[in-house]
């Protein structure tokens, strides 16, 4: 399961799995089990703003951190999701 940082955002790892890669860019955000269930889900769009798709156990003001840390380190979390993926960032339904 791939990480995007080491280290705990706000409390929660960023990361996304092997198995979900076949979608468009995204970040799964959870504090303990790094699997989908029970973990929140950002579409990240080309511009570093994110869509939330799921918001498991987050607060609405670690969302809006964790939307804000995408926002500033998605060029380098995007680096990372193409070595996995051939799919780009999200366009919107």
């Amino acid at each position: 399961m791939p990480k995007y940082f080491d280290f705990k955002v706000y409390g929660y790892y960023l990361y996304f799995t092997s198995k979900c890669i076949v979608e468009c860019m995204h970040v799964h955000a959870s504090d303990t089990r790094l699997t989908e269930a029970g973990s929140a889900k950002f579409f990240v769009k080309a511009n570093g703003d994110t869509e939330l798709m799921k918001k498991g156990t987050l607060s609405d003001i670690e969302v809006r951190k964790i939307s804000a840390f995408i926002k500033d380190h998605y060029l380098e979390m995007h680096d990372l999701w193409l070595k996995w993926s051939d799919n780009d960032y999200y366009r919107g339904m």
